[in-house]
C-alpha cells in the first residue's frame, strides 16, 4: 500500500530529523574543540629557553613568573650557570633563545651568534662571611690572612675576574682554598661553613642573608658588574625572544631587579 503525499512528507521529515541529530552532536563537539584553541590552557605560543648568569637565579625566577602572567602565551625555562659556561653552550650550538651574562666581555665572545646586547642591570661585590662574622672580617685586606679560608670564583668566571681586579688594585694577595665555577658556588661554600669568607655579588649575599653576613666594599675599591641581555640568532622563536629581552628593560622588570638589590643599568 503506498503512502499518501502528506504521509510521505511526514516520513521524510522524521527521517531528516533523525539524520540531523547525530550531525548536530558532531557539530557541538567540533565547536567545543575549537573553543579551546588559542586559549591560555592550550600549548604556549612560544617556549623560550633563556641562558642566564648564576647570580640572576632568584630574581629571574620572579621575573619569569611575572612575564608569563602578563604574556600567557609564553613559557620560559631558565638555565643558570657561570657566564663562561653559558657562552660555551652558545658557541657549541646548544638550542637557546636568549642569553644574559654577568659581564660584557663574555657576551662579546659570542657576538656573531647573538643580537645587539642591552645592559639590563648592574651589581657590586661584597665579602660574604658566616652569620655573625665570627672572624671579624672588616675589609678586603683581611682576606690576606692565611688563617682565613677564603674561596673565590674561578678566574674565567665574571665574579672571579672582578674579584681579582679589585684585589690586585689594592695589592692584596689572597690564596683561595678553592676556585668555584660560579658565584653561587662561592656563596654555597660560605653558607655550608666550608669557607670563612668569599667574594660574591651584593645580590647573592642578600638572597642568603639568613645564613651569611655581607661586608661592604667601598666604591673606590670595588668593581661594577654589568649584565647584558641579547637574543640568540638561531632562536626558533625570534619574535618572542626579542619581546622578552626588550621587557627586561621595562619599568616592571626593572622594579623586580632593583627590589632584589640590582642597580639601574
Amino acid at each position: 500500500m503506498s503512502l499518501a503525499p502528506a504521509g510521505r512528507r511526514t516520513a521524510a521529515a522524521v527521517l531528516t530529523a533523525a539524520l540531523l541529530v547525530p550531525l548536530a552532536a558532531c557539530g557541538n563537539d567540533d565547536a567545543k574543540d575549537d573553543s579551546t584553541k588559542g586559549t591560555t590552557g592550550s600549548a604556549p605560543k612560544a617556549q623560550l629557553t633563556v641562558l642566564a648568569a648564576a647570580s640572576l637565579t632568584d630574581v629571574f625566577e620572579t621575573a619569569g613568573a611575572a612575564y608569563e602572567k602578563s604574556h600567557p602565551g609564553t613559557k620560559i625555562t631558565f638555565s643558570f650557570a657561570g657566564s663562561q659556561e653559558l657562552v660555551a653552550q652558545i658557541a657549541q650550538g646548544s638550542p637557546a633563545d636568549a642569553l644574559v651574562t654577568a659581564d660584557t666581555k663574555s657576551m662579546d665572545k659570542v657576538k656573531a651568534d647573538t643580537g645587539t646586547p642591552t645592559v639590563i642591570a648592574r651589581n657590586r661585590l661584597v665579602i660574604a662571611t658566616a652569620k655573625g662574622n665570627p672572624f671579624k672580617v672588616d675589609a678586603l685586606k683581611d682576606l690576606a690572612d692565611t688563617k682565613l679560608k677564603v674561596v673565590l670564583a674561578a678566574p674565567e668566571v665574571p665574579a672571579g675576574k672582578y674579584s681579582r681586579k679589585i684585589l690586585d688594585a689594592q695589592h692584596i694577595a689572597v690564596k683561595p682554598v678553592s676556585e668555584e665555577p660560579s658565584v653561587r658556588a662561592v656563596l654555597s661554600k660560605v653558607e655550608l661553613g666550608e669557607a670563612d669568607a668569599g667574594l660574591v655579588y651584593e645580590t647573592d649575599a642578600e638572597s642568603a642573608k639568613d645564613k651569611v653576613d655581607a661586608v661592604a666594599i667601598p666604591d673606590a675599591q670595588n668593581a661594577v658588574a654589568e649584565y647584558p641581555a641579547a637574543t640568540v640568532k638561531e632562536s626558533a622563536h625570534a619574535e618572542a625572544a626579542a619581546a622578552f629581552v626588550a621587557w627586561l628593560s621595562s619599568p616592571e622588570a626593572q622594579k623586580i631587579l632593583q627590589d632584589a638589590g640590582f642597580q639601574k643599568p
